[in-house]
C-alpha cells in the first residue's frame, strides 16, 4: 500500500544497511527513477544522468572508494547521478535541443539562447564551475527519488562520502561529459528506524510580512 506525502516524509530516513535478501522490482525502481526524471532544473536543461547499479562486483569495486560503507553493497540498486558538464555550455547543441522542444518561434528561442548564455556566462566558464552549478541541481532530482522510494516503502541513504576521482575511474566517466554528484542506495531496511530528530517548525521558519 503506497504511502501519502506525510507518510512518506515520516518513514524516510537515512538507511545505514539493507536487507541483501530482498530486492526492489523493476516496476518501483521506474517508478522512483521518473521521479528524477521529472524533476524541476535551471532553464530545463536536466543537466544529469542517472547510473542504475545492481551488479555486486561492481559494487565491490566501488565501495572501497565510498568510505567502505555497507549501503554501496547491501543495497537493491545503487543510483549515481552524474552531473552533465559539456552539454550545458552555451555552445552545445543539446542547449539548442531543449529550447526547441518547445516549438517556439525562432526569435524567443535566440533570446532565451542570450538570456542563457548571459547570465551563465561565469558559471560555465570552467569545468569546475560548471560542475558546481550541475551538482546542485541533482540534489532536487536526488530528493525527489529518495520521497517517491519512501511513498512505495522502500528505503534510501543519500551519500555524498566517496573519493569522487576514483569513482569516475571505476566507472570508466569521461569527465568531461558528466562527473559523479551523489548517489542513492535503494533497498529495504534490515532495522527499524531510529527516532527521527529535526528541529521544531517555528525555530527554523520565519514570516516576513
Amino acid at each position: 500500500m503506497e504511502k501519502t506525502f506525510a507518510e512518506a516524509m515520516d518513514f524516510r530516513h537515512a538507511c545505514k544497511i539493507f536487507d541483501e535478501t530482498k530486492k526492489v522490482s523493476n516496476e518501483d525502481i521506474n517508478y522512483i527513477l521518473e521521479a528524477g526524471r521529472k524533476s524541476p532544473s535551471s532553464f530545463g536543461q536536466e543537466p544529469w544522468k542517472f547510473l542504475v547499479i545492481t551488479n555486486d562486483e561492481l559494487k565491490a569495486k566501488l565501495r572501497p572508494y565510498c568510505w567502505d560503507q555497507v549501503q554501496i553493497t547491501s543495497c537493491s540498486h545503487l543510483v549515481v547521478l552524474l552531473a552533465a558538464i559539456s552539454s550545458v555550455k552555451a555552445d552545445s547543441s543539446e542547449v539548442l535541443r531543449k529550447f526547441n522542444r518547445r516549438g517556439l518561434p525562432q526569435d524567443m528561442v535566440d533570446a532565451y539562447i542570450k538570456k542563457y548564455t548571459n547570465h551563465l556566462n561565469d558559471t560555465l566558464s570552467s569545468d569546475e564551475k560548471t560542475f558546481a552549478w550541475t551538482s546542485k541541481q541533482t540534489y532536487i532530482a536526488m530528493a525527489n527519488m529518495m520521497t517517491a522510494g519512501a511513498v512505495k516503502g522502500i528505503d534510501s541513504c543519500p551519500i555524498e562520502g566517496f573519493e569522487r576521482n576514483n569513482v569516475e575511474k571505476v566507472l570508466n566517466l569521461d569527465t568531461k561529459e558528466y562527473q559523479v554528484s551523489v548517489m542513492i542506495p535503494f533497498g529495504y531496511r534490515v532495522k527499524e528506524q531510529s527516532k527521527q530528530l529535526r528541529d521544531s517548525l517555528e525555530s527554523i521558519v520565519e514570516y516576513i510580512k
